[in-house]
């Protein structure tokens, strides 16, 4: 159960912004639901994560691997539950999900695949990133791939930070 109650969907205020998320994404999520307390930070959110989902280069299967290796490290489940479906869809395996917790054991990841979970790990842990990780991801990335990929780290650690500190979860009901 989230620490508040969720915004009021048909309030005047949010009505632009609902339009609009559903307009994108089909339906208001919980997430949307309690972001839409604060119009202005809906909006930037709506705005940010869109260009990170949905205008990004980065390779659908690599962003969604990120996501997913987030979640897990940060304990954000439902940001798991919304993401598995994508990342399946995006040509991830369900092999690799399940590697995930364990993927510098695991043979499922190419070397790309494998410099992406160092660099995401390395920024959600450490913050700092060590520069031969740096080094390695950089092999396989443009400049705007590697910018980008440090936005989608980045953004899904704040949406993990989010979600867990107002414990929105999946199962709540609207």
């Amino acid at each position: 159960m989230a620490n508040i109650p969720y915004a009021d969907l048909n309030a005047p205020e949010v009505k632009p912004i609902v339009d609009r998320i559903v307009a994108e994404r089909g339906s208001v999520l919980h997430l949307y639901q309690m972001l839409l307390h604060s119009p202005p930070v809906a909006q930037g959110w709506l705005t940010y994560l869109t260009a990170i989902r949905q205008q990004s280069t980065l390779p659908g299967a690599l962003r969604e691997l990120v996501i997913m290796r987030v979640a897990a490290l940060n304990g954000a489940p439902y940001e798991a539950d919304q993401h598995a479906p994508i990342a399946l869809k995006e040509g991830v395996t369900q092999a690799q999900l399940d590697a995930l917790p364990s993927w510098r054991e695991s043979r499922l990841f190419n070397d790309t695949e494998r410099a992406v979970l160092a660099y995401t790990d390395a920024m959600t842990r450490e913050i700092q990133v060590d520069p031969a990780v740096s080094a390695e991801v950089g092999k396989h990335f443009s400049h705007r791939h590697l910018i980008e990929l440090t936005a989608t780290v980045a953004a899904y650690n704040m949406v993990s930070r989010f979600l867990e500190a107002l414990q929105v979860h999946s199962h709540d009901a609207r």
